[in-house]
């Protein structure tokens, strides 16, 4: 299976067990009008390991973000306790608050 369904799938599971729902956007429109809380998320970086000029392998990475009206969201701490991910930053915008990690795969 494709790694970024594989992600898309595990963020769904811990949006739908924290929350109920199952709102997990990647690379969403601008004309889309996404339901929150909600987790969004696109690629960020593909890393390549090389050797003899050839590469042998190539990490993906993806940035990640929750967006909830709750600053004190559970959705938070399920995503940053995922495996390969790190936390990135927290900020606040149009009343929602932000929390970025990276994942990779």
């Amino acid at each position: 299976m494709d790694k970024r369904l594989e992600l898309d799938a595990l963020l769904r599971k811990v949006m739908k067990d924290i929350s109920g729902v199952e709102n997990v956007y990647f690379q969403p429109p601008e004309n889309l009008r996404i339901q929150y809380p909600a987790i969004i998320y696109e690629r960020g970086d593909i890393q390549n390991r090389a050797a003899d000029d050839m590469t042998y392998s190539q990490h993906t990475f993806y940035d990640v973000t929750v967006v909830d009206k709750n600053p004190d969201s559970l959705l938070v701490y399920a995503v940053a306790s995922l495996p390969r991910c790190k936390f990135g930053r927290h900020f606040k915008s149009d009343n929602l608050n932000h929390d970025t990690f990276t994942i990779f795969v």
